[in-house]
């Protein structure tokens, strides 16, 4: 009876220098976020979207099936790969992983 009117009369007070220390580690949590996950992320996006981009006829690929082929066509949403003498599949542009240097494939 004594314990719970006495909470009463403690939180009635309320600072707000206290309220601004307890959001502290919330924001601070946030800002590490950002800066170990979501920027990385964003960026990497960023690297990948530029390179599907910059494809060329010709260009030896990896596709994020393990793949390995050569470019033969290009459009606006799709390419054509080479994955062996007279074989040639359709990917999406999206479904390339890297761009190996010139005479990787034999």
């Amino acid at each position: 009876m004594f314990i719970s009117s006495a909470f009463a009369q403690a939180a009635a007070g309320g600072d707000t220098q206290s309220t601004l220390m307890n959001m502290l580690p919330l924001v601070l949590m946030f800002v590490v976020l950002y800066f170990v996950m979501i920027r990385p992320q964003m960026r990497k996006q960023k690297e990948h979207k530029a390179m599907v981009e910059a494809l060329a006829k010709g260009d030896e690929i990896v596709t994020a099936g393990g793949l390995l082929g050569k470019v033969s066509k290009l459009g606006e949403t799709s390419i054509g790969v080479e994955i062996a003498n007279g074989v040639e599949i359709q990917l999406q542009r999206t479904a390339v992983v890297q761009v190996l240097p010139k005479g990787s494939l034999k």
